[in-house]
């Protein structure tokens, strides 16, 4: 009886697969691919193997399933992040998939399939003995990408927490990416640093010794894959592929795979809802 039932239910799920297949738009159908913007400097949800300078991590890994379950092929395009919206609305690319944020300012261009949760979290350098908490950096330089939304998070979060509390706020300073706030952070030219949550573990696996974390992450965001907003139709199609892998474990297992199923949702959402 048990394997009848597991099989009912594998057969539900290439049946939703197929359908989500058939609400691709006819124009990509025909050309068997989907053209996704990514940018691999942010492991482990995208960088390239050391080894073997391909790409790889999370993204990737899901990218490629996604693309499995439509029956076409992802062919990957390295664009610089900031260009990465407007890549989208002049059809450069079909879609995003690079750790990218779903943020409302974002949502005048791109509608996003939110597939992870994350948020900014504060660290340091192991050795600052003078730093144990996120409120030990008031007054005090943080360097995060100026790219991402994590700059604003970081005042909003300086503006609740220090000065509200009568200390001075924290000095937030841009870099040109997470790997440069390392770099600064190292070179003590910064004394705390904030990138995703989900990337602590990672850095300081390879830097054993070097990082600690300062609390928990001080906001919660969703990580989303963003499509033309005037795409319905390609929009169903990948939130119906997300959430077949959702209902088949594929999903999951691609994250336990890197050490973020606790970064997982429960279902494909666009823009949030």
């Amino acid at each position: 009886m048990k394997k009848i039932v597991l099989t009912a239910v594998a057969a539900a799920v290439l049946l939703n697969s197929a359908a989500w297949a058939a609400e691709l738009p006819a124009a990509l159908k025909a050309k068997g691919a989907l053209t996704v913007a990514i940018m691999p400097n942010y492991p482990p949800m995208e960088f390239k193997d050391p080894a073997t300078n391909t790409l790889t991590g999370v993204d990737v890994d899901l990218g490629n399933a996604i693309g499995e379950k439509l029956g076409v092929k992802i062919n990957w395009q390295e664009i610089a992040f900031e260009q990465m919206v407007n890549a989208v609305s002049t059809k450069r690319v079909d879609m995003v998939m690079s750790g990218m944020t779903d943020t409302a300012e974002r949502q005048k261009v791109v509608s996003f399939i939110d597939y992870f949760t994350t948020g900014p979290q504060f660290y340091t350098l192991a050795a600052r003995k003078d730093i144990n908490s996120a409120t030990d950096l008031c007054g005090k330089k943080v360097g995060t990408s100026r790219r991402t939304t994590f700059p604003q998070e970081i005042a909003k979060w300086s503006q609740a927490n220090c000065e509200a509390k009568g200390k001075p706020a924290i000095v937030v300073v841009g870099a040109e990416g997470t790997a440069d706030a390392r770099t600064q952070l190292r070179q003590r030219r910064l004394d705390g640093a904030v990138q995703g949550s989900e990337t602590l573990p990672y850095v300081m696996n390879l830097e054993k010794n070097t990082y600690k974390p300062l609390d928990k992450a001080i906001a919660s965001q969703f990580t989303g894959m963003a499509i033309d907003k005037n795409d319905p139709a390609l929009i169903a199609a990948v939130q119906g592929a997300v959430n077949a892998m959702i209902a088949d474990g594929s999903y999951v297992k691609i994250l336990s795979k890197w050490g973020l199923a606790d970064n997982a949702v429960k279902t494909a959402t666009v823009n949030g809802n």
